[in-house]
């Protein structure tokens, strides 16, 4: 009789808690991993990983797929067996319904939440209007739903300040207080606000010298890889020597995506920033790859707000200076496009984790592949708090990916260019809570294996 649902053999076993590569057979039994061993077991599937890395599941720690289909494909093809949702103060307010109707259908993909506060809690206790603060009423009635949404699973409470820049000190204070409190990560998209400025990233540090909170600021390189990279890391060096809990993520291309209609491309944060139209590109609806206009931003801008348009402000050798540090986790920004349509968007949707082994480890060889795995697997696990997640030892849930790394690569491209959702090369099998959800490259037909991660449930104790 078959011991074993899937057995992987002969694969190159990366183990990122213990930081080594180990040589051995694993055995897959429900939704955990049963046995690491190197004898020759067997499965009633059977996958000969000789010459093949066999990882923990990526876990991208700043998404935004909240439960759409054809982005959690796209995050699937990478490799990544876990997304975290709600980033940027956006994404479900209703936690509990979220979860009950995510898992009653299933999903590609384990998905975390986060509840949002410059979207979804201020539009919740009646803030439209983004350049306005918070009265003390409204602040009470955010933090009193902050809770709840622990209650309910949330794994964090994240903050969009770009967005909301009226947001004013003290909510955001008294709302970290709530997730310091339940013991929450709080990421952070800064208000950059003036070029070449640190003050934003000053003020996230602050808010967990002030309320102890762990602060994880987001997308690091869309924030601060303008020519300022290496200050802002010493910033972020200075406070963690002094013992405050700050981390960061980011991602693998320097051009940033984001909604026509958002604050950041108002007239006058364009002009301050010395951005010019020819430099943007429209990523998604009827003028996809096409640069903007002074005719077509006024267009968007009236009419199709949700329209995602792509920034070329960044330098890309500073995100590999961000990634190099062993605090800095990887992540995508991957979301849905307005339009449901494939071939639009981004192509970090597609692209960001098999471009940053393919770059980083392979090419530049800026990291080895035991760092570079750390950076996707364990270490957003612990910053989650998550005990089962990223690691590759018995007991712990197998969600696995197995890719070649000398083959892994993105093909997505900007939209002017190509395809952003194009197949990744070079994984050839992904595993989420024990099935076989990408099998030789492809996405196996009606597997909805992914759970929701509740944020009480899962954490370490």
């Amino acid at each position: 009789m078959d011991n074993y649902d899937i057995v992987i053999k002969n694969g190159t076993v990366v183990d990122p808690e213990n930081g080594n590569i180990i040589y051995k057979n694993i055995g897959i039994r429900g939704a955990k991993i049963a046995k690491i061993t190197d004898e020759n077991i067997i499965g009633k599937t059977e996958i000969d990983a000789i010459g093949l890395i066999v990882s923990p599941g990526f876990i991208d720690i700043h998404a935004h797929i909240d439960g759409h289909i054809e982005c959690g494909k796209l995050s699937v093809l990478q490799g990544i067996t876990t997304t975290v949702g709600g980033n940027c103060g956006c994404g479900p307010l209703d936690l509990r319904n979220f979860f009950v109707n995510q898992n009653k259908v299933g999903f590609l993909i384990n998905q975390a939440q986060l509840i949002g506060h410059s979207f979804t809690l201020r539009e919740a206790v009646g803030i439209n209007n983004p350049y306005i603060s918070a009265n003390n009423e409204e602040i009470y009635k955010m933090c009193h739903i902050a809770e709840n949404a622990f209650e309910d699973g949330a794994i964090g409470l994240s903050f969009g300040i770009e967005y909301a820049p009226g947001s004013s000190k003290e909510e955001v204070i008294e709302l970290s207080k709530v997730s310091k409190k339940y013991n929450k990560v709080v990421p952070i998209h800064t208000n950059v606000n003036l070029p070449r400025n640190l003050k934003s990233l000053r003020h996230a540090i602050e808010i967990s010298k002030e309320t102890g909170a762990h602060v994880l600021i987001s997308h690091f390189v869309y924030q601060y890889g303008t020519g300022i990279m290496t200050e802002a890391l010493a910033m972020v060096d200075q406070a963690r020597e002094k013992g405050l809990k700050i981390s960061i993520d980011s991602g693998m291309y320097s051009a940033f995506s984001t909604f026509i209609g958002s604050t950041i491309y108002d007239e006058d944060y364009i002009k301050k920033f010395g951005w010019k139209y020819e430099n943007m590109l429209v990523a998604t609806g009827k003028y996809k790859g096409k640069r903007l206009t002074t005719e077509m931003y006024n267009e968007l801008r009236e009419y199709n707000k949700d329209e995602s348009v792509i920034c070329f402000a960044g330098v890309e050798e500073e995100l590999y200076e961000a990634l190099k540090k062993d605090y800095v986790m990887l992540s995508s920004d991957t979301g849905p496009s307005p339009t449901g349509k494939t071939g639009e968007g981004h192509p970090q949707n597609s692209g960001t984790f098999p471009r940053f082994f393919r770059k980083m480890v392979r090419e530049r060889k800026d990291l080895t592949l035991v760092q570079a795995v750390r950076k996707c697997t364990i270490l957003p696990s612990i910053t989650l708090g998550l005990a089962n997640k990223g690691r590759m030892r018995e007991e712990a849930d197998a969600d696995i990916v197995i890719f070649d790394i000398n083959k892994i690569c993105d093909r997505a491209k900007f939209p002017d260019q190509g395809f952003p959702d194009a197949k990744p090369e070079g994984i050839p099998y992904v595993i989420v809570n024990g099935k076989l959800v990408v099998y030789k490259n492809e996405i196996v037909k009606n597997v909805l294996p992914g759970r929701c991660i509740n944020g009480l449930a899962e954490r370490i104790i």
